[in-house]
C-alpha cells in the first residue's frame, strides 16, 4: 500500500493519498483575499479546494469529511454557509464539523480540512 504526497515540504503535504482516499491538508482562501469578509474568504478556500481535488483525480462530489474552523463562530458561521450552501452539490453533502478556533494568522477568518474519495476508473 503506497502512500503518495504531493505540494510536500518539510513541514507537510497539502495531498496525501492513500489507496482510494485523498486527505488535504487545512486550506484557506488565496492570499489577496485574506483581507476580505468571510464569505469572500469561504469562496476562495472552497476555489483552493476544488484545485487539489482535481489535482488529485477528485472533484467536490467524493468530499466524505470536511472539518470547518472559523475564527469567530458567532459573526462568520452564516456567511461561510451561505457560500457553502451554493457551492455543494445536491446529494453532495459530507459528513461536517465547524468549530471556532484561533487559527495561524489574524487574517485568516476560514479554514476547511477535507477528506474525499477519488473515484476508481473503469476497469481495463
Amino acid at each position: 500500500m503506497s502512500i503518495q504526497r504531493q505540494h510536500t515540504n518539510a513541514r507537510m503535504s497539502q495531498i496525501v493519498v492513500h489507496q482510494n482516499t485523498l486527505y488535504l491538508a487545512g486550506q484557506v482562501a488565496a492570499d489577496e483575499d485574506l483581507d476580505k469578509d468571510a464569505g469572500e474568504q469561504t469562496r476562495s478556500t472552497l476555489s483552493e479546494i476544488e484545485k487539489l481535488l482535481a489535482q488529485a483525480g477528485s472533484d467536490k462530489t467524493q468530499i466524505l469529511s470536511v472539518t470547518i474552523y472559523l475564527k469567530d463562530i458567532d459573526a462568520d458561521f452564516a456567511a461561510m454557509n451561505r457560500v457553502w450552501d451554493q457551492w455543494l452539490p445536491m446529494g453532495s453533502a459530507p459528513a461536517r464539523a465547524t468549530v471556532e478556533a484561533k487559527l495561524c494568522e489574524p487574517e485568516i477568518l476560514v479554514e476547511m480540512s477535507v477528506i474525499a474519495a477519488i473515484p476508481q476508473g473503469p476497469a481495463v
